[in-house]
């Protein structure tokens, strides 16, 4: 390698401020030293980096490449410097991370209070949406996704390796039976997470697979605590992730059902992600490790696989 690391930052400048003599005043710099600094980079690697006149500036495409490179570079450089200062020092500083809403509001909201007596340091920038891991690479340090992963290349954590389960209401069921076929059960359906309403739900009854038609007829929404309430205020039955249900299963107010039909596990999945061309700073790792501590004893009891009764029916008719 025949160009100096030393002189990125100052390329870094001239591009970020649109021109040499901006990026002198931000580095607090002489405009001579820039633009020799810039001449001897572009030297060293022999090419032209970027076209510049007395009144315009303009980056070649070997310069955008090679910008690319070099902005890695300084990110990588200072995340090892903050990594080697904080090893021995509380975590400090802001961390961005992206949560799906249900997740911040019933998993992370009430131990937000116990982090922050932790590490007063810290401070968290927390967006709220269920596209986390596309935030990661430009907007946020981490975040936590839901159901499979894309092919990516993030470097992902499980947090909570799903569970999925049957409720309903103590009211509904004191007036309605849970079917034990899939037509049946699927009849007493009114609501459910939009993820999971396909045309071939996979599901497993009395340990057969099988599938739930969940494309019409029932109220699709994006938010599981949304079919929560619903349940709980006598909606029918539905599926739910685990997490969600452990108060109110707890407190009487929801119960579980169907055990002889169970649903794929994947779906509900929750995953925390972050760029593995990252080292992982002590303020990230602190962030990381909090969710992974809230996630703790959230997945369901372990539950024996229903066996096949004799002359029970796996599925039927249109609910295949």
């Amino acid at each position: 390698m025949k160009w100096n690391l030393d002189d990125l930052p100052v390329f870094a400048a001239v591009i970020a401020q649109g021109g040499i003599s901006a990026a002198a005043r931000e580095l607090g710099m002489p405009k001579s030293t820039v633009s020799a600094t810039l001449s001897r980079l572009e030297q060293a690697l022999g090419l032209r980096l970027i076209d510049r006149s007395s009144r315009s500036l303009r980056v070649t495409a070997e310069g955008e490449a090679f910008h690319r490179q070099a902005l890695l570079i300084l990110e990588q450089a200072q995340e090892a410097d903050d990594l080697m200062a904080g090893l021995g020092s509380a975590p400090a500083g802001r961390v961005s991370v992206a949560l799906p809403p249900a997740f911040s509001l019933e998993i992370v909201a009430p131990r937000l209070p116990g982090f922050r007596a932790r590490h007063p340091g810290l401070e968290l920038d927390i967006v709220v949406t269920s596209q986390g891991a596309a935030l990661v690479r430009d907007r946020v340090d981490l975040a936590v996704v839901v159901g499979p992963l894309e092919d990516s290349e993030l470097v992902s954590r499980p947090l909570v390796e799903g569970g999925l389960i049957w409720v309903a209401s103590p009211g509904w069921l004191a007036g309605h039976t849970p079917g034990q076929t899939l037509e049946a059960v699927r009849a007493q359906i009114q609501i459910c997470e939009a993820r999971y309403a396909q045309r071939r739900t996979p599901v497993e009854i009395h340990g057969e697979a099988a599938h739930l038609d969940l494309s019409r007829g029932v109220t699709r929404v994006n938010d599981p605590l949304v079919v929560l309430r619903t349940v709980l205020a006598g909606g029918g039955l539905s599926m739910l992730p685990y997490q969600y249900c452990i108060g109110p299963l707890a407190e009487g107010r929801l119960v579980e059902v169907l055990p002889h039909v169970r649903l794929s596990q994947a779906s509900a999945r929750l995953t925390v992600v972050y760029p593995g061309r990252r080292l992982l700073s002590p303020r990230v790792r602190a962030v990381r490790d909090f969710l992974v501590e809230a996630c703790a004893g959230l997945a369901p009891p372990v539950r024996r696989r229903a066996v096949r009764r004799s002359g029970a029916r796996a599925a039927g008719g249109a609910a295949q």
